[in-house]
C-alpha cells in the first residue's frame, strides 16, 4: 500500500498553514515532501507498530544510561533543510543540537534533522520509496540511519559519504561512534 500524495493547491500552504492543517487533523499522519506535496501516511500495521515500539524501547534504554540525547517516536515531525517535513519511525537527536533550539521551535515541527533515524519497512511499504526517504535523511544532515526491512530480514545502513551496507537480522547492529555502546539484536525483536 502506497502513501497517498495530495497534489493540489494545498502544496502552496505556508509552513504555518501546514502546521495548522496537521493540528486540526491530528488523527491523520501527514508528511510534506520538498515540493510541498502533502503525503497522507497509512497507520502502521499492528505488527509493525509493535516493532517500532520495541526498537524505540531499546534505544530509550541505551539513552537513559548514556544521557547524550533525546529519543523520538513516529509521531514526531521534523522540518528538514530542503523544507520537507518528515516523521521517522524512531529517531535520536544529540542534547547539544536539541538544546540549541528555542522552546518555540521545539513546540512545532522543529527545524532540525535527527542525528540518527530508523525507518522500519513493512509489507505495505515500497522499498524504492523507503530508500529514497533514507537518502533524503542523509542529504539533509542525518549522520547515521537504518532501514530495517522486515520482508527481506535485512538492515540497510546509511552514513554520509559512505556506501550503503546491508546486514542480515542475525547480525547485532551497532550504534558505532554516533551512539557509542548502543546495540540492537533484531533477531530478538522481529520474528
Amino acid at each position: 500500500m502506497q502513501p497517498i500524495a495530495i497534489h493540489t493547491q494545498s502544496a502552496n500552504l505556508t509552513e504555518e498553514q501546514f502546521y495548522m492543517l496537521c493540528a486540526d487533523n491530528n488523527e491523520l499522519r501527514l508528511e510534506r515532501d520538498k515540493d510541498k506535496n502533502i503525503i497522507v501516511m497509512t497507520p502502521s500495521f499492528s505488527k509493525t507498530g509493535m516493532y517500532h515500539s520495541n526498537i524505540g524501547y531499546e534505544l530509550n534504554v541505551w539513552n537513559k544510561k548514556n544521557k547524550s540525547g533525546i529519543v523520538f517516536d513516529s509521531s514526531a515531525g521534523f522540518t528538514l533543510p530542503n523544507t520537507a517535513m518528515r516523521a521517522p519511525d524512531v529517531s535520536w537527536i544529540s542534547n547539544e543540537r536539541w538544546n540549541s533550539l528555542s522552546e518555540k521551535e521545539k513546540d512545532k515541527f522543529a527545524h532540525v534533522c535527527p542525528d540518527f533515524v530508523i525507518e522500519v519497512r513493512s509489507d505495505s511499504d515500497s522499498l524504492k520509496q523507503q530508500k529514497e526517504k533514507m537518502e533524503e535523511w542523509i542529504t539533509n544532515g542525518c549522520r547515521f540511519a537504518w532501514l530495517i526491512d522486515i520482508e527481506n530480514k535485512t538492515t540497510l545502513i546509511y552514513k554520509p559519504n559512505t556506501e550503503i551496507t546491508e546486514q542480515p537480522f542475525t547480525t547485532t547492529l551497532s550504534g558505532e561512534n554516533i551512539l557509542p555502546g548502543f546495540e540492537l539484536k533484531l533477531s530478538e525483536i522481529i520474528s
